[in-house]
């Protein structure tokens, strides 16, 4: 059996779709609050629900039982409900269920962080690194995902990139490249994972087909689209300022994590795709997905 944690977010449930896609069992964990319409969802592939929360090791202990494998995405970065916070989740919460697992004797814990070149000083940075640490003495075989820039975020209105208004917002010069990587393909790493004999006790660095820089990927929009976009700077000072005054860990992280993009991500993708001898979603192929234009009902 495989758990899935935050089955219900767009990664989780993407992966929960790609285990039982490949015929392998899935156990999603949900909280009583969950949306019902991503609930009906997990229940639709296949999955089997458990009700729990990170915050609760009881539940992650019942959660836990019988199972081979876990795989956990949950974070508050983009979901949050009462009592949520980057300490009580992403922290204490994933370091409850790391000890759930080893006590319910799970032979296998896949673990999503982020890329290790993302190293901008802040609370989630702190919170992702002493989990892996946790994991990492906890004896249970382990698999470390740390992917660069997520594409359906970065690439997104919500953080300021509106290919339908042909908008766009740069952290920094937006000349240092980056490895943007698709959730679609980080979840086809993390279902991989449970079964890669290479992926045991490793920490796999992932990011998309190229690296490029943030300039660049809105030149590819403007091809594809076939309109200028207008570009916005943030400058790297501006966001110094804003998390050295954020008062709020969330705002403190999000405002590291706009100077990291600042600062670039590039990895290396030869070697993983040795091992994952995957054909990765480009860029060029995400602004065709995003910019296709939507198909009138026939009359």
């Amino acid at each position: 059996m495989n758990l899935v944690i935050g089955a219900t977010g767009v990664l989780g449930g993407e992966i929960c779709r790609q285990l039982r896609q490949a015929g392998k069992p899935v156990r999603a964990l949900t909280r009583a609050t969950a949306d019902p319409l991503k609930v009906e969802q997990l229940k639709c592939s296949g999955a089997t629900l458990i009700q729990g929360d990170l915050k609760d090791r009881a539940s992650l202990d019942a959660a836990c039982r019988g199972v081979a494998t876990v795989i956990t995405t949950a974070s508050t970065t983009f979901s949050r409900q009462a009592g949520d916070s980057i300490q009580t989740v992403d922290l204490e919460g994933q370091v409850r269920l790391v000890d759930a697992a080893k006590a319910a004797g799970v032979s296998r814990f896949v673990y999503v962080s982020y890329s290790h070149q993302i190293n901008v000083d802040c609370p989630l940075t702190t919170a992702k690194r002493s989990v892996e640490a946790h994991l990492q003495r906890s004896g249970m075989t382990y698999t470390i995902l740390a992917p660069s820039v997520f594409m359906e975020v970065w690439l997104s209105p919500a953080l300021g990139f509106d290919p339908a208004k042909a908008r766009a917002r740069i952290y920094g010069s937006g000349r240092n490249p980056i490895s943007w990587i698709s959730l679609g393909d980080v979840a086809r790493f993390a279902a991989l994972s449970v079964d890669q004999p290479s992926a045991r006790n490793a920490t796999i660095e992932s990011g998309g087909p190229a690296a490029l820089s943030p300039l660049e990927v809105v030149r590819i929009f403007e091809q594809v689209g076939g309109r200028a976009f207008r570009v916005e700077h943030v400058d790297e000072k501006t966001l110094r300022d804003q998390r050295a005054t954020a008062t709020d860990p969330l705002q403190q992280s999000f405002a590291a994590l706009m100077l990291a993009y600042a600062q670039g991500d590039a990895i290396d993708m030869t070697q993983t795709l040795r091992t994952f001898p995957l054909k990765l979603l480009s860029v060029s192929d995400y602004a065709r997905r995003t910019l296709a234009p939507t198909t009138r009902p026939a009359s």
